[in-house]
């Protein structure tokens, strides 16, 4: 919990720091999420099964750029016993497990490269550093991406859905905390 809080600390007082030198957008996102850590390569793989316990989800970004930004999340999720993980070897969940996250993605938006003169929607890649904990702790590489539909014309309120691969280190070594994909649906407004 030390660590976490450290994190979360550490991340505040950068993004603050880096805000007040700078004159551009904010955005806030809160909604759902749902994981998916079967065991498979296939990031849709049996979503009857994904988890979706007390799945909240939420993030502050900063778009320096109408092109980049950088992004920190916090998700909330878990395991309800018998819930199955990891499906070479199946594993089922002895016990209630809480999952949560924080992630750091930049994000690259390239949209208006396929349609230049559509402003009611954005496409995204992110990659980044997260900060995870089921059983045990550990860290990944995000990789995802996403698409976010504005529903009013001074792009002030939207719909976002994303798909972030989470590569973790130790994997092998990692029991419940290795490699799953998470998915997110989510209301995002400008500040």
């Amino acid at each position: 919990m030390k660590k976490l809080f450290l994190i979360v600390l550490l991340v505040s007082f950068s993004l603050s720091s880096f805000a007040q030198r700078h004159d551009d957008e904010w955005h806030l996102s809160i909604g759902l999420n749902a994981l998916n850590s079967l065991g498979s390569q296939n990031p849709f793989h049996k979503p009857g099964d994904w988890t979706f316990e007390f799945p909240i989800s939420a993030a502050v970004e900063f778009n320096w750029s109408e092109k980049f930004a950088i992004e920190q999340a916090i998700t909330f999720n878990g395991f309800a016993e018998g819930a199955g993980l990891d499906e070479a070897p199946f594993q089922e969940v002895e016990k209630d497990y809480n999952y949560v996250s924080l992630d750091t993605h930049l994000k690259y938006y390239f949209g208006r490269h396929i349609a230049p003169n559509d402003d009611w929607f954005d496409l995204y890649a992110n990659a980044g550093v997260g900060f995870f904990h089921i059983d045990e702790t550990n860290i990944s590489f995000n990789l995802g991406g996403g698409v976010l539909f504005w529903l009013n014309r001074n792009r002030s309120f939207g719909l976002r859905a994303q798909t972030i691969a989470k590569f973790a280190f130790n994997h092998k070594d990692s029991g419940y905390d290795n490699n799953h994909y998470q998915y997110h649906l989510q209301a995002i407004f400008k500040l």
